[in-house]
């Protein structure tokens, strides 16, 4: 992870993710950098628009519904439905006095 963090910090900073900037940084940070693994990141990024592809990443988070699946399962989502059915209902009986 600290090979991401470290294109991540590079980049924040305007800074050009090349093997040279990745090892400064990895050492500042205390972690003895990998020469392979310095290479693949650099090649992985190579052509890459970071910013297009946190933005990407990005909306998928923003956008789950995270309460649906835990309220599913703890059984609370049936309870929900027969609310609303009740209410629904109330409502019917409360517009057929209108008109009768």
């Amino acid at each position: 992870m600290e090979y991401i963090y470290c294109a991540m910090l590079l980049h924040s900073a305007k800074q050009n993710v090349n093997e040279a900037n990745v090892k400064k940084v990895l050492e500042a940070a205390g972690v003895k950098p990998e020469e392979g693994r310095v290479k693949a990141l650099v090649a992985a990024l190579d052509g890459v628009d970071i910013e297009a592809a946190i933005k990407e990443a990005a909306v998928p988070m923003m956008t789950a519904p995270v309460a649906a699946p835990t309220a599913q399962s703890s059984g609370h989502a049936p309870a929900a439905k027969k609310e609303e059915k009740k209410s629904e209902e109330e409502a019917a009986v409360g517009l057929a006095g209108l008109f009768g």
